[in-house]
């Protein structure tokens, strides 16, 4: 008789992976796991935080688009601008730039003189566009206005300039200016005919490569769908984007007033890219690691070797320039819950206004476990000061608790950045009180706090905090962080470097790093 075989498909279940454990003395005191390919997990005595082995993953950003309709007041430059940084002027004096709402000023009192004042440093590839026009017509000569773009200086810069002939004809010509002089690389070529005083005018440049288009149109007519010049050339570099103002040689039409009404930057690329690579992700305890290594931390640990839903990591690029927009119908009927964010609205003078929490980001209004509540307002939706963002990706992603002003207990997260910094949740990993601590210690997912605004420097009060992703292309040990100039969570260069060592603000401002 022939036996029947019946294969038992429990003997072929996999046993849980082998685990070994090894203790790195402190502080901070570790525990390594590792498994079969080697170091796998590294947990900290007194924190939440872990870093796990996972899929190698790339975190990059480019520059973040911005619109600066001049919606503030100045009397001597043009300030601050949503773009980030401040505007920078060459010739005339800084009297010669003011800002009155809606228009971006530019006097030129002189005939065969320009004015120049440009934004936002080291921009390769480009899509911009200047909307602009003039208190009265061209008389004696022409009048123009250029959008300029890898500016250097006032002698190193392409040019898309509109000339305004005292015929009132308009025409559009491409330029490259250099230390030896100015060349025409796309011709006067006719645009536009009867300006008179008052009209708007756009220009709109780009560049991807070295091929450079530009095209021109006026207000209430349709952008044209071809460029008016594309050429390629290759004589200038990165630089800044920036308008040209100038009163031609006989012109009787001085003074002039130039207004600009909007700089777009559609899009821009750094021509060093911040990239950060590598296979850590952080995931976050239930409680704080006791020393203990048992059965359940065992099973965590595998568990997460195979989990690839989001970290701290995924949750803090959520947020970054280009994220993508993300809504939960749970938080009251379809709220967004990621997506790029601002740091704050504009306050009068161009610069943002602090104060923007994670609730605030989803236009909510926010109770904590302890009592203490928050009300927000609509001004606030979309945007996330330093310790908001932090809290956004710690706090509500990864269910640390919060509180707000009390109830510092070494578990909750504080709302504001002084108290997280010597009363957050976690350890202290390495702090000094004047000076940078080292940053032997320091381990991805860790956040760095600094002493770094110029108000505070002699109080020692710590006002700034980010969360470490890594080290960069460069070597660098750069960070995520939401700031103002930039206008909102990031790992790029704009308004300071964000990276922990070497002699920029933020690596010399350093003052304490917590792991959570």
């Amino acid at each position: 008789m022939d036996l029947l075989l019946v294969q038992d498909d429990r003997l072929h279940v996999n046993p849980p992976a082998a685990l070994t454990t090894s203790v790195v003395p402190g502080p901070p005191q570790l525990l390594q796991v590792s498994d079969a390919r080697g170091l796998l997990a590294t947990l900290t005595v007194g924190a939440r935080t872990v870093t796990m082995r996972g899929q190698q993953r790339t975190f990059t950003e480019q520059k973040r688009p911005f619109a600066d309709t001049f919606q503030r007041t100045t009397t001597a430059g043009w300030g601050p601008s949503p773009g980030g940084g401040t505007w920078s002027n060459s010739n005339g004096t800084d009297a010669d730039y003011t800002v009155t709402p809606g228009r971006g000023l530019i006097s030129v009192s002189a005939e065969n003189a320009s004015r120049h004042t440009s934004l936002v440093n080291d921009i390769s590839d480009l899509d911009a566009r200047l909307s602009w026009s003039m208190d009265k017509p061209a008389t004696g000569n022409a009048s123009s206005l250029a959008l300029s773009f890898a500016y250097t200086s006032s002698t190193s810069q392409y040019r898309a300039r509109l000339s305004v002939l005292t015929s009132g004809t308009v025409q559009l010509v491409l330029e490259c200016q250099t230390s030896a002089g100015t060349t025409t690389i796309g011709a006067l070529t006719t645009v536009g005919t009867g300006y008179v005083a008052g009209d708007i005018w756009h220009i709109r440049a780009q560049r991807a490569g070295t091929t450079l288009r530009c095209r021109a149109w006026k207000d209430g007519a349709t952008e044209p769908g071809t460029w008016t010049h594309e050429v390629v050339d290759t004589s200038l570099g990165a630089g800044r984007i920036g308008v040209r103002a100038f009163a031609s040689a006989g012109s009787t039409a001085i003074p002039i007033l130039f207004r600009v009404h909007e700089i777009q930057l559609y899009s821009g690329t750094w021509p060093s890219t911040p990239t950060v690579t590598h296979n850590t992700w952080v995931r976050i305890l239930a409680t704080p690691f006791d020393g203990t290594w048992t059965p359940a931390l065992a099973d965590q640990i595998r568990a997460w070797a195979v989990d690839t839903t989001p970290d701290a990591l995924a949750h803090a690029m959520a947020y970054i320039t280009g994220a993508l927009v993300v809504m939960d119908s749970r938080m009251g009927g379809g709220v967004q819950v990621a997506g790029q964010a601002m740091y704050g609205p504009n306050a009068a003078d161009g610069t943002r206004r602090e104060g923007a929490d994670w609730h605030e980001y989803m236009g909510m209004p926010w109770t904590y476990p302890n009592g203490e509540s928050k009300a927000t307002s609509p001004e606030w939706r979309q945007c996330m000061d330093c310790s908001g963002y932090v809290r956004m990706v710690y706090g509500y992603h990864l269910g640390i608790p919060m509180v707000r002003d009390r109830d510092f207990d070494g578990i909750n997260l504080p709302r504001r950045t002084r108290d997280i910094g010597p009363s957050g949740p976690g350890i202290v990993v390495a702090q000094a009180a004047s000076a940078p601590p080292p940053l032997a210690n320091l381990r991805i997912g860790d956040v760095p706090l600094f002493d770094a605004d110029s108000g505070d420097a002699t109080s020692g009060q710590i006002d700034h905090n980010g969360i470490f992703i890594g080290i960069d292309q460069n070597g660098r040990y750069r960070f995520l962080n939401s700031r103002k100039t930039p206008n909102g969570p990031t790992m790029g260069d704009l308004g300071g470097t964000s990276i922990l060592d070497g002699t920029g603000l933020y690596a010399t401002s350093l003052r304490i790093i917590r792991r959570f």
